[in-house]
């Protein structure tokens, strides 16, 4: 009986570690899907509210889109044009992180701090650091290259959420129990999605607005990348804050790089430890050291893209073994906090 068991077990890891090749494999196809079906999900109550308020259903699948391909095509003008801008004045840009960190090694020197130059800028190269951030950029901008496949998969998506029920009920003779399941499950996942999408946005446009203030290059750019990061709980807005505080560094000086990263910090204290909790409850949370396995697996798999939906991806698969009471026990281990017991 222990070895049937066990068996299983490795069957199941077998087949677990043959669906990531194969997502790896296919990773120019499944990441335009995973993105639609993200938006899908995210787009799906405001499509079923204007329904409901007597709409027909492809009409409002079209103002759904309409708004999103209007919104999506200024971000994608905006971005595109702060990135390439971006890679232009990088040379500069990286010249003068260099002078800031050979004019800074004598501070170090001065507080008895042994330092060897040719070590510190082995390990904080300049090139390097500005290299990464632009590589990192232009995946970004390769990623809104395939917004149109992605708006097209989003089309079919949702006029084919219009009609699934139907289709379900006369393919399934027990259809009844499956759409009760299934819209337990969809609940609670377009609560998770609209609530962070919402508080994700608020996120950006206030690391916006604060960055344009104070006058530091591409706002928007770093606003988007706050808003994306804000996705990753305990270590996204760390990540976010990263290249803004930097290119303000280089640009503006230590006191505007010490004004952009404290607002870094009160912005995301205000909004990811007061506001989402409120709202979010403590039910939808993960593990610190999920979020982090999190990362590293799905950023394997699929690069910044994969970074970005690596919680919202995982949260799915921990919302969905909670629907079944003998998966329940994996959802609860990568949950943040056991849930209360009756004794």
């Amino acid at each position: 009986m222990s070895e049937s068991h066990g068996l299983k077990w490795l069957l199941g890891i077998a087949g677990v570690i043959v669906i990531l090749a194969g997502l790896k494999a296919a990773e120019a196809i499944v990441i335009p899907i995973m993105l639609a079906l993200f938006v899908a999900i995210i787009s799906t109550p405001f499509v079923r509210l204007m329904t409901k308020k007597g709409i027909p259903a492809y009409l409002s699948v079209i103002i759904a889109l309409s708004v999103l391909i209007s919104v999506g095509s200024v971000l994608v003008m905006v971005v595109s044009q702060s990135i390439d801008t971006f890679m232009t004045r990088m040379p500069a840009y990286q010249a003068r992180l260099q002078t800031v960190v050979v004019d800074f090694l004598p501070y170090l020197e001065r507080w008895d701090i042994p330092v060897d130059r040719d070590v510190i800028m082995t390990h904080l190269n300049p090139s390097q650091m500005m290299g990464l951030i632009g590589s990192t950029l232009s995946s970004i901008g390769s990623l809104l290259t395939n917004l149109f496949l992605v708006v097209f998969i989003v089309i079919f998506l949702l006029l084919e959420e219009a009609t699934f029920s139907d289709k379900l009920k006369a393919a399934l003779p027990n259809a009844e129990h499956s759409l009760q399941n299934a819209s337990g499950f969809m609940r609670q996942v377009n609560q998770y999605l609209v609530i962070k999408t919402t508080i994700s946005l608020v996120t950006g446009v206030l690391v916006t607005l604060w960055l344009w203030w104070l006058d530091v290059d591409f706002p928007v750019l770093w606003g988007l990348i706050a808003m994306l990061m804000n996705y990753i709980p305990n270590v996204g807005s760390l990540i976010a804050a990263v290249p803004a505080v930097l290119l303000s560094l280089v640009q503006l000086g230590v006191s505007d790089a010490i004004f952009v990263a404290s607002g870094y910090l009160v912005i995301n204290i205000i909004m990811g430890n007061l506001i989402e909790p409120r709202f979010m409850g403590k039910g939808l949370g993960l593990s610190p050291l999920v979020v982090f396995l999190s990362l590293i697996l799905w950023g394997w798999l699929f690069g910044p893209v994969g970074m970005f939906l690596s919680i919202p991806l995982t949260m799915i698969v921990k919302i969905a073994l909670e629907q079944n009471q003998s998966t329940r026990w994996i959802a609860i281990m990568l949950g943040n906090e056991a849930p209360a017991t009756n004794e």
